[in-house]
């Protein structure tokens, strides 16, 4: 896995760069763990835009990623490391002795013919997932639970890794990649290792072309717009904004406390930078 340029033919190639997807074993997923996927555009079920700059971009499939881990005491042998359109990490095809077949995040290191486990009893070995209870201090974990057989809901991104850091009582707390330190269920599922595909950050765009083929489409600045449309539009030529910058709908941008209180806010030991 590394960074490859091309020589540029064309104006769009010149400051491009990309991984060269060398730890990938085949280009076609498995049909049985395809859906389709419809595309929302940003819009709610109501129909209304609630996320800006969305929309277009390329046709894919969904891939059925398996973050719940829940085949305890069954190995599956790693068959292919595979592209995945809809995240940025690798995902990894495993066969069960009992003959079925999921798709897992491949984690760094992870090789063809590997077998994996699950469940209590697992060797701490990159792939393998368990409670956090029975992980030991100071090992590194991806696709971690926040509920108990709920799947994993935090780190999952390229490259990342949380690290275990106590046990106290019924919690194990949890280092995360923001450095935020969190308080997690001991049964709650973990993962050993760190997530692959780790040059995703190193990548370089390029062009704008790339980002509409991924549907995201361009941020207009709210300075160039007119009074009716934003609140720091209008005026003559260049104009400053004019007081505290503010979104769209007249609240303030930056600096204002957005975060709504949540239930698992108290298990928060230190929050992030």
């Amino acid at each position: 896995m590394a960074i490859r340029t091309i020589k540029p033919t064309t104006p769009g190639q010149r400051n491009v760069s990309l991984t060269d997807f060398a730890e990938l074993t085949t280009d076609k997923p498995e049909k049985s763990l395809l859906k389709f996927k419809n595309k929302r555009s940003g819009r709610n079920n109501t129909g209304r835009i609630t996320c800006r700059h969305k929309g277009g971009g390329s046709r894919k499939a969904y891939r059925l990623v398996d973050f719940k881990r829940n085949k305890q005491g069954i190995p599956a042998v790693v068959k292919t490391v595979e592209y995945d359109p809809n995240r940025n990490v690798r995902i990894s095809l495993v066969d069960y002795a009992d003959g079925e077949k999921r798709y897992i995040l491949s984690p760094n290191g992870i090789k063809i013919g590997d077998t994996v486990f699950s469940g209590p009893e697992s060797e701490i070995r990159i792939g393998n997932a368990l409670p956090l209870e029975n992980i030991p201090l100071g090992t590194i974990v991806h696709n971690i639970e926040l509920v108990a057989k709920k799947g994993g809901q935090m780190v999952r991104s390229a490259g990342v890794g949380a690290q275990v850091m106590a046990k106290e009582g019924d919690y194990v707390t949890v280092k995360l990649p923001s450095s935020e330190m969190r308080m997690v269920r001991k049964e709650c599922y973990a993962t050993i290792g760190v997530l692959g595909n780790l040059d995703h950050k190193n990548q370089r765009i390029g062009k704008a072309g790339r980002n509409r083929w991924k549907g995201i489409k361009p941020t207009v600045r709210g300075s160039v717009m007119n009074p009716c449309d934003h609140p720091h539009g209008g005026g003559e030529g260049k104009c400053p904004i004019g007081g505290q910058p503010k979104t769209p709908w007249g609240k303030p941008a930056l600096g204002y406390k957005t975060r709504k209180r949540k239930a698992s806010d108290k298990l928060i030991v230190r929050k992030r930078k």
